[in-house]
C-alpha cells in the first residue's frame, strides 16, 4: 500500500513539473485546461455579471483591477511588497509595539490633526425651517446609485456599493424614504456622520505618524444622501463663482488653469512685460474650515432653508475612529473642517474658498486682451500675478488677511515667488516676519513652470516619467502571456499614454523636442503593436 502511494505522488509530481510530450503531455494540458468544478460554475458566472455591471464612467479600471487573460479568468498582476507599520513612535518620541498602544497613538494623533484649536470660533447661525425646496425623488436616487463606481471600500456600516447598484424598484424607494425623512427631520443616522480614518504612507520614516495621509471611509447610503445635496446646492452657487476658481466644477479642470497661466506667460515675454508670480499654500486646508463661517457664506451664495439645514445635519453629530489592520480604536468628535471623501465637501470647499478670493481682489493684475488676471485657482493651489513686486505684495497680504480672518494658514515653508523676466530681476515678498523663496521653476498642478517661459524641463521630465512607467508595465504587463493582446493595450492606452501626453496642449515642438518625443515612443511602438498615436502623429 505505501508503494501505491509512493507511486501516485511520483506519477503527479511528473505530471506537474516535468516537460513531456506525447500522450503525458496532452494528458497535462487537459488538466490545465480544465474547468472549475461544477458546483463553482453558477458561483463563478455569478461574480463574471457583478464584475461587468459596474460602471461605464471609467472602464479602463476594471481592467487594470481584474485583467483577464486569453482563457478569460482574472490575472493578478504582480504588485510591490506591502509593508505594515509594526511600530510607531509615540508622542513623546517612544517606540510603541503593542497593538493597543499604536491604535492608541493613531487616534491621538488623528484627533489633534482634525480638531486644530486655533480656528476661530463663530456662533452658528440658526438655520430657517421653510419648506420651499422639494424632497427628494427616487428618480434623483436612482440616478446618484447607478454612477457609483463599484469595488469602493464601505464604510462603518460595510455597505458596498454593489449591494446598492443591486437594489430593484422596492429598494430604491426605501432608500429614498430613508433620504426623505434625513431631510424633513435635519438628521442623520449615527453611521453616516461616522467615517472611518485609514493611514496611507505618503514617504520617510513609516514609524513617524506624520508621514502618513489619512483618508476618511464614509457610508455608502450617506454618500448617496450627500451627492443628492451637492447637485442642489451646485445649482445655487455655480452662477455666482468667479470665473478664477476652476476645480470641482462642471467642464473646467485643471487644463483650464494650465493654459490660462501659459497664454499669459507666452504673451508678456513675446511683448517684455514682466509678470510675477506667487504660488500660494494653504496649511491642511480642507481641515481647518470653521463651520460657523462656512454656514455663513452659504447663506450669501444663496443655500437657505431645508437645503442649508440639511448640509449642516451632516456637520451636528460627526465622529471618526482610526483603522489599523482589523483593529480600530475608539470614536472621536471632529469639530471642525470638512469630511473627507464627501462629495458635498467639494462643493462647500470652492465656495469658501471663493468668497475669500472675492474680498482680497484689488486693482492689481495682469492684463491680458481685455481681462485683467489677478489669480488662479483651483481648490487650495492659488497663484497670484502682478506686474510688479510691491503690486504683488499688496496681493499677498490682502489675501493672507482674509485667509487668517476666516481660520485658514498661508504656509511660508511652502508658497514661493518667481518672476517671468527677459532680465534677473528679484521679487521680495514678506509674510510673517519671513521672506519667501525665489525659485527659477515651479510645478503647478503636476506641470514644470520656468522663469524663462520654456517647456522643454517639462517635455523631457514627461519622457523620463513615461520611460518609468514603462520598464515598470514591461515587467508586469508586457511579458504576460496570461494577458490578452486587448487587455494589453487598454492598459498601455490607460496608464503609459496618459503619463507622457499631460498637459501637451502647452507644449511648443521644437525639432528638437519633436525628436525626443519621437525617439523615446519608437521604444515602445513595437510593444503595442503599432497602435501609439504619438508616433503616429509625429510621423505625420
Amino acid at each position: 500500500m505505501a508503494l501505491y502511494y509512493i507511486l501516485a505522488i511520483f506519477f503527479l509530481l511528473v505530471l506537474a513539473f516535468v516537460p513531456v510530450s506525447g500522450w503525458l503531455g496532452g494528458l497535462r494540458r487537459q488538466l490545465r485546461h480544465t474547468g472549475r468544478p461544477s458546483e463553482l460554475q453558477p458561483w463563478w458566472s455569478r461574480k463574471q455579471k457583478l464584475g461587468s455591471g459596474r460602471s461605464s464612467v471609467r472602464p479602463w479600471r476594471r481592467t487594470i483591477r481584474r485583467p483577464r487573460g486569453n482563457s478569460g479568468r482574472p490575472f493578478g498582476l504582480r504588485r510591490g511588497k506591502q509593508l505594515s507599520a509594526n511600530t510607531v513612535y509615540g508622542g513623546g518620541g517612544e517606540l510603541l509595539v503593542s497593538t493597543g498602544d499604536i491604535v492608541g497613538r493613531w487616534k491621538e494623533y488623528f484627533e489633534d490633526l482634525l480638531n486644530p484649536t486655533d480656528t476661530p470660533s463663530v456662533e452658528e447661525p440658526e438655520a430657517e425651517d421653510s419648506e420651499v425646496d422639494s424632497f427628494i425623488t427616487q428618480a434623483e436616487a436612482t440616478e446618484v446609485v447607478q454612477q457609483l463606481l463599484g469595488g469602493k471600500a464601505p464604510g462603518v456600516d460595510e455597505i458596498r456599493p454593489e449591494y446598492l447598484k443591486s437594489l430593484d424598484v422596492v429598494g430604491l424607494s426605501w432608500l429614498t424614504h430613508l433620504c426623505n425623512i434625513a431631510w424633513r427631520s435635519g438628521t442623520v443616522p449615527l453611521d453616516w456622520a461616522t467615517g472611518v480614518v485609514v493611514p496611507l504612507f505618503k514617504k520617510g520614516d513609516r514609524r513617524v505618524c506624520s508621514n502618513y495621509r489619512g483618508i476618511t471611509l464614509l457610508s455608502l447610503p450617506g454618500k448617496v444622501y450627500s451627492r443628492v445635496l451637492e447637485r442642489r446646492v451646485q445649482s445655487l452657487v455655480e452662477p455666482r463663482i468667479q470665473e478664477e476658481q476652476c476645480s470641482f466644477r462642471p467642464s473646467r479642470g485643471t487644463l483650464d488653469q494650465l493654459y490660462t497661466l501659459h497664454r499669459v506667460l507666452e504673451g508678456s515675454w513675446e511683448f517684455a512685460q514682466p509678470v510675477h508670480m506667487c504660488f500660494v499654500d494653504l496649511e491642511k486646508a480642507f481641515d481647518r474650515v470653521p463651520r460657523g463661517i462656512l454656514w455663513e457664506v452659504l447663506w450669501e451664495y444663496g443655500v437657505h432653508g431645508p437645503l442649508l439645514r440639511a448640509v449642516r445635519s451632516l456637520y451636528n453629530r460627526i465622529r471618526s475612529l482610526v483603522r489599523i489592520a482589523s483593529c480600530k480604536s475608539d470614536l472621536f468628535p471632529v469639530h471642525v473642517g470638512l469630511r473627507q471623501g464627501c462629495p458635498l465637501s467639494l462643493v462647500l470647499f470652492i465656495v469658501f474658498m471663493d468668497r475669500i478670493s472675492r474680498c482680497s481682489q484689488g486693482l492689481e493684475g495682469v492684463r491680458f486682451g481685455d481681462h485683467r488676471i489677478s489669480s488662479l485657482i483651483f481648490a487650495d493651489d492659488v497663484v497670484l500675478l502682478a506686474p510688479s513686486s510691491l503690486d504683488l505684495q499688496h496681493a499677498l497680504g490682502r489675501f493672507a488677511a482674509e485667509c487668517e480672518a476666516a481660520g485658514m494658514r498661508v504656509s511660508t515653508s511652502k508658497s514661493e515667488a518667481m518672476v517671468l523676466d527677459r532680465k534677473k530681476v528679484a521679487c521680495t515678498l514678506q509674510f510673517g516676519g519671513e521672506v519667501l523663496p525665489q525659485v527659477e521653476e515651479f510645478k503647478y498642478l503636476g506641470v514644470l513652470f520656468m522663469s524663462e517661459g520654456r517647456m522643454d524641463r517639462e517635455i523631457d521630465r514627461r519622457i523620463g516619467a513615461a520611460a518609468a512607467v514603462m520598464r515598470s508595465m514591461y515587467r508586469s504587463v508586457v511579458v504576460k502571456k496570461e494577458l490578452s493582446r486587448k487587455a494589453k493595450l487598454l492598459i498601455y492606452q490607460s496608464i503609459y499614454v496618459p503619463t507622457l501626453t499631460y498637459g501637451h496642449e502647452l507644449w511648443v515642438m521644437t525639432e528638437r523636442s519633436s525628436w525626443n518625443v519621437f525617439t523615446h515612443c519608437i521604444t515602445c511602438d513595437d510593444k503595442d503593436g503599432g497602435k501609439c498615436f504619438i508616433c503616429k502623429t509625429l510621423r505625420s
